[in-house]
């Protein structure tokens, strides 16, 4: 691949020197390739929606994605990446920003090899992850202007940590200069503002790197189907494991390329589980913040009563720093709090005692989960209170019609405020489901039988206050009962396993790297709290991180 590389780069200069327009155009780094034998490969795949039918996307041409930055991107030798490596791959926050202030690092450094590995792997039809939907053609630019602010007087602890930080986003994340797809063709040409969170990260300096695959339509489109796959960017594969492993969804290119050292960090949403499902099946760290917390606004919606954007990193310290960069009172989200919440920026370097910590651990998974009871054991070695419990049962009826109804109401609101009609055709629901019927191979190869049901619940406005109002409570008594009555800081569960249950509570989650099983494949320790109390567990996950440090990178992108 890097003999390729310096090849293409030769070529691309030649051709620019020539001054033809014309023959740069028609330079390619990237071909479809006969995906035929990787789909074969999991014909028989013990998970059913792992069967897959495609894997390449059938409309997103890499060279469109690639090119614009090829040249500057190839000028990176080899020798240089190596030298880099250790003093970026897989550190924290805090430690980039020391070695750019001890002058070891620049910014634009950073972003070269970030962009060389995604360049190596994505580039190679053997090893992509079909991750990345869009790159930032001015990321460049914009982080050596950053540079002459630092060499002209401007230091990195007078700003916020996140300043000149490579981010990723969801590709439901509305971003000027790249489209927000959703993962679907029929918002292929969505040109769009900033979302709020994506304003905020930008006015404290952090460079948006690009934009990454989902589950089309944050997995709320077909049954039974493969997470991560999209109809703009295929299907998107976990590193520790091409098409052995789930990548979890929907934010599945926010998982795996944080997995694969794509970024410094990257932007999921969850409406109930989407970021914890993805983390841990990645084995990197996701939070799901509180309900209000950060805004929805400008990302293509589900529901407007369980929505959420949220941090996805390769460690606690980097999850705090970027929640907090993207915190803010935005009077567009009617769920947006206007409160203060300190302590969260450096929640990840306070790690609690052990011995001040009391958790609840699930009976079921004592008894059902080896890796499970094995790490609650030791941390109750290490002083932590440990109660185990069996939940109370509670009804989750009427859940599905949450997701429809406010689907139903909320698309056709953010297509109005956010899109241009005469780009964007479709208008809400009904017209995906045309417009998707009109090539059913090419636009929804697994069908489209969530979209279906979104038109004929038929649940009127009244029932589904209703509904709400009870999830909530049977989601809060889920976890309220043993909390309170044991004065619990958290609910210890696995990967996304309880991840409905925080949703309708409108609780926070956050899930840890706990290890992997026999086969390889990433699991995750997920810590459930109150309503905004990210700050404790933030320093709940920095306590167990610090001791246990369960994450690895994966083989295949080291």
């Amino acid at each position: 691949m890097r003999k390729v590389l310096a090849v293409l780069f030769c070529v691309s200069m030649a051709c620019c020197n020539q001054g033809s327009k014309e023959t740069f155009e028609k330079l390619r780094i990237w071909e479809p390739y006969d995906d035929a034998a990787d789909v074969a490969a999991n014909t028989n795949h013990e998970i059913k929606r792992m069967r897959y039918r495609l894997i390449q996307s059938k409309v997103l041409d890499k060279n469109d994605v690639f090119l614009p930055l090829y040249d500057e991107v190839s000028v990176m030798t080899e020798e240089t990446y190596k030298a880099l490596k250790p003093l970026i791959l897989e550190q924290n926050i805090f430690s980039l920003q020391k070695g750019i202030k001890d002058g070891l690092l620049t910014y634009e450094h950073l972003v070269l090899f970030y962009l060389y590995r995604i360049y190596e792997y994505e580039l190679d039809n053997k090893k992509t992850l079909n991750t990345i939907l869009a790159l930032n053609q001015n990321v460049l630019d914009e982080a050596r202007a950053l540079d002459v602010l630092i060499k002209n007087g401007a230091t990195p602890e007078s700003t916020h940590p996140i300043y000149g930080m490579p981010i990723l986003l969801k590709d439901n994340i509305n971003t000027i200069g790249m489209n927000t797809t959703a993962g679907a063709i029929a918002l292929m040409d969505n040109v769009v503002d900033d979302a709020f969170i994506v304003a905020q990260l930008k006015q404290k300096g952090a460079l948006i790197l690009g934009k990454v695959n989902l589950s089309e339509w944050a997995y709320f489109l077909c049954s039974g189907c493969p997470v991560g796959y999209s109809a703009v960017g295929g299907q998107t594969m976990n590193p520790y494991g091409r098409g052995v492993f789930e990548t979890g969804g929907s934010s599945s290119g926010s998982g795996t390329s944080v997995a694969a050292n794509y970024a410094v960090a990257a932007v999921g949403t969850e409406t109930s589980g989407s970021i914890l499902s993805p983390s841990s099946q990645n084995s990197v760290v996701g939070l799901k913040p509180t309900i209000g917390l950060l805004s929805r606004s400008g990302i293509v919606p589900i529901s407007s009563t369980l929505d959420t954007p949220g941090p996805m990193t390769k460690n606690i310290i980097d999850n705090a720093i970027l929640l907090s960069a993207m915190m803010g009172y935005d009077m567009e989200d009617v769920r947006s709090v206007n409160d203060q919440f300190p302590g969260i920026l450096s929640a990840g370097l306070h790690p609690i005692d052990f011995k001040e910590i009391r958790l609840g651990a699930f009976s079921t998974l004592m008894e059902s989960d080896s890796v499970y009871k094995a790490t609650v054991e030791s941390m109750r070695s290490l002083g932590a209170e440990i109660i185990e419990f069996i939940p109370p049962e509670v009804t989750m009826d009427g859940f599905s019609s949450i997701l429809n109804i406010d689907m139903r109401n909320d698309l056709p609101n953010y297509l109005e405020k956010n899109t241009d009609s005469g780009e964007v055709k479709i208008r809400g629901i009904a017209d995906a489901v045309t417009f998707n019927s009109t090539d059913s191979l090419l636009h929804i190869p697994y069908g489209q039988a969530l979209f279906h049901g979104i038109l004929v619940d038929s649940t009127s406005v009244k029932d589904l206050e209703e509904i709400k109002q009870r999830l909530e409570n049977s989601g809060r008594t889920f976890f309220d009962t043993v909390m309170d009555t044991k004065d619990l800081d958290a609910v210890l569960s696995i990967n996304n396993y309880h991840a409905g249950y925080a949703a309708v509570a409108k609780y926070p989650a956050l899930t840890v790297p706990m290890g992997y099983k026999n086969s390889g494949e990433p699991i995750s320790l997920t810590f459930i709290a109150k309503q905004f109390k990210e700050v404790e567990l933030l320093r709940l996950g920095a306590a167990y991180e610090k001791t246990f440090r369960k994450r690895e990178m994966p083989m295949g992108y080291r």
